[in-house]
């Protein structure tokens, strides 16, 4: 046993941990199962992690190890912990540094990725979804800058779906949706381009995919404390372990009281997350999860027009910290889900999983917004001296409830000379919204010197139709490897019907299709070419209904990963072409678009440079239809990560990162100028306690996330700075 574990710890990954596809071999299995799983972490290190659910892809090691482990177990002759086995076969399973596996599934899979991991989550102090993605390829993480009511993200142009755990995470305009919290998830994968084959509910430009923290067989325990920017005080507990050898628990919960950049808008929350997981054999695994969410919040986007944000008005320029609604405004939400996650190895070729989940989200909105629109970009109610600001007030509520379910089995087979890994699933979907609203009222404040108290709110809000969404979708996909080749062809079909009460329900029905060719050459150069289609329904706004957005893309690339390094390359040129998408005129006023053309490139490098420096890095070009919303026409950024410690966990570290776009206009509207954002961290680890210090956009510098051609202006994050402490026990 011992020299296998010294062949092992020297190997440093050098090769790859497989079983014979034909025959799996106890012994190699043997002690593989019988390393404990600390040793087994020390060695199998990376900086990135690709774990195969929910991408569809296949992961021989955990899927042999489990069914090998039952062997093991049954076998009397050999005398092995059950409550051991389990643990290492779980952690294998769960296992995100695997990087052998990492690099073979990613590098060859003919599709733009990029992989937030944990580490970098915290490293960067990240505290909602915009701050996550600020740093990754194809995505403009800000485009509406900070707004308290929601995370305003793009992907190649595009607004992103977003899924947790395997299945969608919102229905809707963000009136029904809910802001994740960064300290709730294990990491963030984002699909660029279509996805439909396998998520029929798939954006066009992509999908955004959150992967929950879950319980874990060995007992780890933090608490935390954070201080910052704008009097923010946050609390912040993650326990977990076994309760015996079947059976593990996790709960992550915080408590947040907090400021924003705006006056009077807060940023409270309250999270609760517990989940029980349950293995009665290596082969199964059964996983319950619940979640329950609190937001006292507002809005932090004051809807100012462009004179006296970007254009000075007569009397100057408004301070970014100006509210002019009333102190009493605010947006609420309520937040809460439960659901499975079922894990079935038949045999080390076929693997059966279930995700379900129900949720629940309360919005509750009241608060005003400027009158941008009356005389657009202007002072409608004082166009002469600009000071007599027209606000809008706005009171709505709305009750978003989703059943999801998502089944699919996937197997590996042989014929020939090509070897397939096949999948093939049902998902459903079941929404309904309804919705209170108060018709919108107007009043006048002073911008400058505004005084409170001027507005009477309205005592009822009258209900609208309620609105429906079903959603039914068959997938197949089969994944082949001839030699060098890795070729990747999917089909789906879906069924949708969408309504409102007192209406015929609108019903809709598509096929959409995936094909994808990848040749990885010796010299670890994988060049692909690509082609996907997307079908996504659409949720009513404000009782209105809409077409289905459809999307089609071609995409080229080129990965690369130098032989021997922790270091990927990639380029890719994309067109996408999408029908339907949904354009805002004006708050509650819409219409939908017909055919949009969007083309771009994207680099990425992503890896470690040295033994203790790591880098990320990316450049975007886009080029979007003249009838979208105006983008960046270019945008790069720059993260660098130094370890001072002798290891990752040990010591100090440093770390930089610059963030940078262009000049560009949205239609019509003036030109935003360019911005260059400059982050830092400092960071202290020892076994047991961290201590970090945070700081984006250093020079705090007032920059502008766009300015709209309907007459609006929405301002950029200012400078924030956060201290915390972590004990880990």
């Amino acid at each position: 046993m011992q020299q296998y574990v010294e062949r092992f710890g020297q190997s440093r990954c050098g090769h790859r941990v497989t079983f014979d596809d034909s025959l799996i071999r106890l012994s190699s299995a043997h002690y593989v199962v019988r390393l404990h799983c600390k040793y087994l972490l020390q060695y199998i290190r990376c900086s990135e992690c690709f774990e195969s659910p929910y991408f569809h892809l296949s992961e021989t090691l955990s899927a042999k190890l489990s069914f090998t482990s039952e062997r093991l177990l049954s076998d009397k002759r050999i005398r092995t912990n059950r409550a051991c086995v389990h643990l290492v076969v779980y952690h294998v399973s769960e296992l995100e540094h695997i990087y052998d596996a990492y690099r073979s599934r990613l590098a060859e899979t003919p599709q733009s990725v990029t992989v937030v991991t944990r580490d970098q989550i915290t490293e960067q102090g990240m505290g909602n979804l915009q701050d996550l993605l600020s740093y990754a390829a194809g995505v403009r993480s800000d485009a509406y800058g900070i707004d308290g009511r929601t995370d305003s993200v793009r992907v190649r142009g595009a607004s992103p779906i977003t899924y947790l755990d395997g299945l969608r995470g919102n229905y809707g305009y963000y009136t029904s949706t809910i802001r994740p919290d960064p300290y709730t998830l294990e990491r963030v994968e984002v699909l660029r381009g279509p996805a439909g084959t396998l998520y029929g509910a798939g954006g066009t430009g992509g999908i955004v995919h959150m992967t929950s923290k879950r319980p874990q067989f060995e007992a780890g325990r933090e608490a935390g404390v954070q201080l910052g920017s704008h009097n923010r005080r946050q609390v912040q507990l993650d326990l977990t372990g076994p309760i015996h050898e079947q059976l593990a628990w996790r709960i992550v919960a915080l408590a947040r009281k907090a400021g924003t950049q705006v006056d009077y808008v807060p940023d409270n929350r309250l999270l609760f997350m517990p989940a029980l997981t349950w293995r009665p054999r290596a082969a199964t695994t059964l996983t319950l999860h619940a979640l329950w969410q609190k937001d006292e919040s507002g809005s932090t986007s004051q809807f100012f027009p462009w004179a006296g944000t970007l254009y000075p008005a007569r009397p100057g320029l408004l301070p970014t910290r100006r509210f002019i609604g009333e102190p009493g405004d605010h947006y609420d939400t309520r937040r809460a889900h439960a659901g499975w996650e079922l894990e079935h190895t038949f045999s080390p070729q076929w693997q059966l999983r279930q995700n379900y989940r129900y949720s629940r989200n309360t919005n509750d909105g009241r608060y005003h917004y400027a009158d941008f629109f009356t005389l657009v970009g202007g002072w409608g109610a004082d166009p002469v001296n600009q000071r007599i600001l027209k606000r809008i007030y706005s009171e709505t509520r709305t009750q978003n409830a989703m059943h999801l379910l998502d089944t699919h089995l996937q197997g590996r087979l042989v014929t020939g000379s090509l070897r397939h890994t096949l999948l093939a699933g049902l998902d459903v979907i079941r929404q309904h919204e309804d919705s209170w609203r108060a018709p919108n009222r107007s009043s006048t404040i002073d911008a400058w010197q505004p005084v409170y108290g001027q507005t009477v709110y309205a005592s009822t809000r009258a209900a609208q139709p309620r609105t429906t969404q079903r959603q039914t979708g068959f997938y197949v996909q089969d994944q082949i490897q001839w030699d060098a080749w890795t070729i990747l062809a999917g089909l789906r079909h879906d069924r949708a019907a969408s309504g409102k009460a007192g209406a015929a329900r609108e019903k809709t029905s598509a096929t959409t299709k995936r094909l994808g060719v990848l040749y990885a050459s010796a010299a670890r150069i994988h060049p692909y070419i690509s082609y996907a289609e997307s079908f996504e329904p659409q949720a009513a706004r404000q009782g209105q209904t809409f077409k289905p957005l459809r999307g089609k893309q071609w995409e080229i690339g080129l990965k690369y990963e130098p032989e021997g390094r922790a270091l990927a390359l990639n380029a890719a040129l994309y067109h996408l072409r999408e029908q339907n998408r949904i354009r805002t005129l004006r708050p509650d006023v819409y219409d939908q678009l017909g055919e949009t053309r969007t083309r771009g490139l994207e680099l990425e490098a992503r890896g470690r440079l040295a033994p203790r420096l790591e880098l990320l890095a990316h450049y975007n070009h886009i080029r979007p239809d003249a009838q979208l919303e105006g983008l960046p026409k270019h945008q790069a950024s720059l993260w660098a990560m130094h370890y001072f410690g002798a290891s990752r966990q040990q010591g100090f570290s440093a770390g930089a990162g610059l963030r940078w776009m262009s000049a560009f206009h949205d239609r019509s509207g003036p030109r935003i100028p360019a911005s260059t954002l400059l982050d830092f961290m400092l960071a202290w680890d020892a076994p047991h306690w961290r201590v970090a210090l945070n700081v984006t956009n250093a020079t705090d510098k007032t920059y502008f996330a766009t300015c709209l051609a309907r007459g609006d202006c929405w301002i950029g994050a200012r400078r924030n700075v956060l201290l915390s402490a972590t004990w880990r026990f």
